[in-house]
């Protein structure tokens, strides 16, 4: 197992990835982190606050990848409903309403 830390919305994070994964989670690290910088200024965020609105703008371009055939963020969904896909979204959904929900109890 390797530890990596990972910079996200400018706090570290101390995570733990299997040998070999090192490149792939440094580069969804990445992504979050261009997210979390467009959920506002983290500075002024709390850790959870940060964290569930990019969870939601991840979320948000997830739902339009594939609900929007057109978009250049992923290749066109197909005709058909993917159940898997739709679970995703639900359980990103859950996810950020137990995420608002902690933060809220936090404040």
């Amino acid at each position: 197992m390797a530890q990596m830390k990972l910079e996200i919305g400018g706090r570290t994070f101390l995570v733990t990835c299997q040998d070999g994964e090192e490149s792939h989670l440094t580069k969804l690290a990445a992504m979050v982190d261009r997210k979390a910088r467009e959920s506002g200024d983290p500075a002024g965020l709390t850790e959870s606050r940060m964290l569930l609105f990019t969870s939601l703008l991840l979320a948000d371009e997830l739902h339009g990848a594939q609900t929007d055939p057109n978009t250049d963020a992923a290749p066109p969904a197909p005709p058909q409903t993917n159940p898997v896909s739709d679970q995703v979204v639900a359980a990103l959904e859950k996810l950020a309403d137990r995420a608002e929900q902690l933060a809220n109890s936090l404040e």
